[in-house]
């Protein structure tokens, strides 16, 4: 009796264990059943209402650097906090029922209301983050947003220090929809390179693309400067995200199928030490002088790679992005003199007394014996018209006269030697004056210089004398005067000015091989007997040697520097100074060019800022040497 009691009780827990199975496979089937087949119409009229949309990512830009690798403009992570609006639409809802009134809205009416929400809750939940900054955005601006990008992130606060980062890390527990991003940002860290380097503008992609994006996030193009003319290398290639996006816009999920690839670094010839020390100078100098405008050169001799070369005054290319305000780009238009042109290259300058190295060279090589001297008496009159002369009376030779800066001799040789007027002309031509070196394309005007088709029966004695001294139908850029002044120096070889050094990847991913820009490039050979530019060299460095020579503010004992100085009157009645030179005179390296409007002369206000350029020059040699010892 024990046993069949036993066996009916085991037969009983089989039939419980078997009914709790069925019931499990009954409900697992009911499941699959509700899923295949109850919600197969959900499922069909979602997958209808999704899209995918593809969003274009710009690339990080690559760097533009000095000779030695020094950041001169790079891209460099700014902190931003985003929302994203799908996962604020319950509070949105929330606070939509909470501003309802017992008033009919008119449809003007509710889609203000629903603008005003959406802004007010956003601000809400940043202000929860406890940062100490306000939300970027207008309501009018989320709204545009929210109807043409909701499926993209919104940044709401940009520029995040390092203080609010760590608030945010702290209290994004606090608020929804709201995340921590890094965007590359353009730096520009010194402001001395701005006219050569450039600046960025937004990019407009309504151009023709192979491949169409819905979406574009912000993104830049080079629009002055390096950044433009190497925008291709810079620009790096942009990656894809696709967002699929349901029927109301929100994103359901997304995927990043092309990630971007950074841009290559362009490397200049620029040593930015040098550069800053340029600028330094320059500016000290117009203040001393009360002048607001100028310019500097700095060019190796022996291979026309520029060191540096600065303009004042100079915009700040860091306010162009993400966009220059009106206020403070009608600033720049308005204001004179203007920050916007590179006065290096781009304004063109009578060169007055600096040009007497070319029609002093001109009349050696017509036969002017050097040791002849001539009366000055203070001044030349060529008909009713008479010339003043800064050098006091007296006998003047070639060396004398050239660092006394004295009009007299140089206007009667180019007057009394037969065919003077065509020699500097011939000889202005083989320094490539009137055309531009093609050194930056779009910053560069090629000047202005008279050709033998212009020696016609009108010319007159005048024209001759205003050309002896650099005044007249002559206009120059400081960049063909440093030419000038380094072919001097180096013997007769005129180069092409040289800027870029090198191009190369900016990591190992980009497979685009490096380009180096060719060393020395030879433009032409000037074609004038030795000796007689040794008497020019010579006489440059008296003027800046000698006590009494025009260019001595710029003498450094122990270091041989030569020079010309030249004050130029414009038709304004404003005057342009110069000071060209190059040093040392033993063994040239280095050429330097300043150019100062409305400076007070080329002695006074252009020879001490060219000293101080040496003078840095100097310490940065000796710094490399003990370097390298």
């Amino acid at each position: 009796m024990n046993s069949a009691q036993s066996h009916r009780e085991k037969d009983r827990r089989v039939f419980v264990i078997g009914a709790i199975i069925l019931v499990g496979i009954g409900l697992l089937l009911a499941g699959l059943w509700y899923v295949q087949v109850t919600t197969a119409l959900v499922y069909i009229k979602d997958q209808k209402t999704q899209s995918m949309r593809t969003v274009r990512i710009p690339a990080v830009r690559g760097s533009i650097l000095d000779i030695h690798g020094r950041p001169l403009a790079q891209d460099k992570p700014t902190f931003v906090v985003n929302a994203y609006l799908e996962e604020l639409r319950h509070h949105f809802r929330e606070e939509w029922r909470s501003s309802q009134t017992e008033h009919e809205l008119n449809k003007t009416e509710s889609g203000q209301l629903e603008i005003a929400v959406r802004h007010r809750v956003v601000s809400r939940f940043t202000e929860k983050l406890n940062l100490n900054q306000s939300i970027d955005i207008t309501p009018k601006q989320l709204q545009t947003h929210f109807s043409e990008k909701r499926a993209l992130p919104l940044a709401v606060i940009n520029n995040l220090s390092q203080t609010n980062i760590a608030r945010f890390a702290e209290n994004s527990w606090k608020v929804p929809g709201m995340e921590l991003e890094v965007m590359p940002k353009r730096y520009y860290p010194s402001l001395a390179v701005a006219h050569i380097v450039g600046h960025l503008k937004r990019k407009n992609h309504d151009d023709n693309r192979v491949f169409q994006y819905n979406y574009h996030l912000p993104d830049y193009e080079g629009k002055l400067g390096a950044e433009k003319t190497f925008d291709q290398y810079l620009c790096g290639q942009p990656g894809t995200r696709a967002v699929q996006v349901n029927n109301m816009g929100y994103r359901q999920a997304e995927s990043m199928p092309v990630a971007p690839t950074s841009g290559s670094n362009v490397f200049l010839t620029l040593d930015r030490s040098i550069q800053e020390s340029a600028m330094k100078a320059l500016e000290k100098g117009l203040n001393i002088s009360g002048a607001k405008a100028g310019a500097v050169i700095v060019m190796r001799v022996n291979n026309g790679n520029i060191t540096a070369m600065v303009s004042a005054p100079v915009f700040d290319p860091n306010q162009f992005t993400p966009g220059i305000s009106h206020s403070l780009w009608n600033h720049y238009l308005t204001n004179r003199p203007s920050a916007l042109p590179f006065r290096a290259t781009q304004k063109r300058y009578p060169p007055g007394s600096i040009f007497k190295i070319i029609s002093g060279l001109a009349a050696l090589e017509n036969g002017l014996d050097p040791t002849k001297h001539i009366q000055c008496r203070g001044s030349y009159r060529i008909g009713r018209r008479t010339i003043n002369c800064t050098a006091a009376p007296g006998l003047y030779d070639f060396k004398r006269a050239f660092k006394h800066s004295c009009n007299s001799y140089f206007i009667h040789h180019a007057i009394s030697q037969e065919h003077g007027i065509k020699h500097i002309i011939k000889m202005g031509k083989q320094f490539h004056l009137g055309k531009r070196t093609g050194l930056l394309p779009e910053q560069e005007t090629a000047g202005q210089f008279p050709s033998l088709n212009d020696i016609s029966r009108e010319w007159s004695a005048g024209d001759t004398a205003n050309i002896a001294i650099g005044q007249g139908p002559i206009t120059v850029t400081p960049l063909q005067m440093t030419l000038m002044t380094a072919t001097i120096a180096n013997g007769g070889t005129i180069y092409h000015p040289r800027i870029i050094d090198r191009i190369t990847p900016s990591n190992t991913i980009n497979t685009k091989p490096s380009i180096n820009f060719p060393q020395s490039a030879i433009r032409s050979q000037l074609l004038v007997r030795p000796e007689n530019l040794d008497i020019v060299r010579e006489a440059m460095h008296a003027d800046v040697s000698d006590p009494e020579g025009t260019g001595h503010a710029a003498h450094i004992e122990g270091y041989n520097i030569c020079g010309k100085t030249g004050t130029a009157q414009t038709g304004r009645g404003r005057k342009i100074t110069w000071f060209t030179s190059f040093a040392p005179y033993e063994q040239p390296d280095y050429a330097v060019v300043v150019m100062v409007e409305n400076g007070v002369s080329g002695g006074k206000t252009c020879a001490p800022i060219a000293k101080e350029i040496y003078e840095a020059l100097i310490s940065r040699d000796k710094q490399t040497s003990v370097a390298e010892n």
